[in-house]
């Protein structure tokens, strides 16, 4: 599960959609809808109503005066049931 949810995506539009229930977060590029489900009730006990993903797109940038890319990503915007929440500053143990 540690390796399906890589880490929460803290920005001022994850911080919007968190006070409607949607929390952000950064998953593997292979990972799976049902596979990021389990993966959230499991480590955080909540239950999950819906999971849509985003393949972010890497920008072209210069590396020291180089053309580059940057890597790919993918995030994952899990919507929880009524009444429940992650707080998503403790942490995991």
């Amino acid at each position: 599960m540690y390796q399906t949810i890589l880490s929460p995506v803290v920005t001022e539009k994850a911080t919007i959609l968190a006070e409607q229930n949607q929390i952000v977060f950064r998953v593997p590029l292979e990972s799976t809808k049902p596979q990021i489900r389990a993966a959230v009730e499991g480590l955080f006990g909540v239950n999950v109503l819906a999971v849509n993903t985003v393949t972010v797109k890497g920008k072209a940038k210069r590396f020291r005066g180089r053309e580059g890319q940057r890597s790919d990503w993918k995030k994952a915007i899990v919507r929880l049931a009524e009444g429940q929440s992650i707080d998503l500053t403790t942490g995991l143990a």
